[in-house]
């Protein structure tokens, strides 16, 4: 995606999960093309790493705690900002009849209550800078999927909410972008593995004898996915364009994989898609 429809950033950019994947991407692209970045993290070792980077200002901010969203609320209070990337996330998998509701909750804390929180608290500095928020969806907001429903739940909450924030702040000219990438080399599916891997171990019998072969099945295909995913910096290069251009878009649907999903989302019948994702899946 060509970037020369851009116009530079002033004014820092706030990206929270910065510590891997698409956030550390995001983080250093921006870093490179002389885009001051307030890169949020929760271990210090992470903190360490991104600090020895020029134009980089690491923070420890844990986007569920309200103490560290008040101090990045603080942190940047009275200045302008150029952005923000709400990029912390995590992917919760497990079927929702043997998902415990607390997990489910956890899931839109992060996922969802999290991107909002941090809207909140650089919104008033976004005003300033005529900045822009760039939140990371994912597919899954589109297409519902067996065994990742508490996931594609979050992002499609996101995928509607983003629409909704850009109407309610375009009085300011500030514009709200959804990125939705298919699958993607990060470790967000690695840690996802994990936890299927914990929520197999306590589900009851019965539920392990209805679903253990489906979420064995679930867990080969991720794997299998991963290999041949996208770069992180592939949907970091789209995050700069949403930032930057002139003309932004509202969606940025990323890779072979979500572009094929969306297709068959939109063209074809419930029951004929249900039967195709499955075959697909191979549940």
């Amino acid at each position: 995606m060509s970037s020369r429809a851009s116009t530079p950033l002033r004014h820092p950019v706030v990206v929270t999960g910065a510590s891997t994947g698409i956030g550390r991407a995001t983080t250093e692209r921006l870093a490179r093309a002389g885009t001051p970045v307030i890169a949020g993290v929760r271990k210090q070792a992470d903190y360490d790493a991104l600090a020895a980077i020029p134009g980089v200002e690491p923070v420890i901010l844990d986007v569920t705690k309200a103490d560290d969203v008040a101090a990045l609320a603080e942190r940047v209070r009275g200045t302008a900002i150029s952005g923000l990337v709400n990029n912390a996330g995590s992917a919760l998998p497990g079927p929702l009849e043997a998902l415990p509701l607390d997990d489910l909750r956890a899931q839109f804390e992060l996922n969802v209550f999290s991107c909002v929180a941090m809207a909140q608290a650089t919104i008033p500095a976004l005003r300033l800078g005529r900045g822009r928020i760039v939140n990371i969806g994912s597919i899954g907001g589109r297409v519902g999927q067996a065994y990742v429903g508490a996931y594609c739940g979050s992002k499609g909450a996101i995928h509607l909410m983003s629409a909704s924030m850009r109407q309610e702040l375009r009085p300011w000219k500030i514009w709200v972008a959804c990125v939705e990438p298919g699958t993607i080399a990060t470790e967000i599916w690695g840690k996802g593995e994990s936890n299927a891997e914990a929520l197999m171990n306590s589900m009851s019998p019965e539920h392990q004898t209805l679903y253990g072969a489906r979420l064995a099945t679930m867990r080969d295909l991720v794997g299998r996915q991963t290999q041949r995913a996208l770069a992180p910096d592939d949907v970091a290069e789209r995050i700069e364009h949403a930032l930057t251009a002139r003309r932004p878009k509202g969606y940025y649907l990323i890779g072979h994989d979500a572009r094929f999903l969306d297709t068959m989302q939109r063209v074809l019948p419930v029951r004929t898609r249900d039967r195709l994702l499955a075959r697909l899946l191979g549940v």
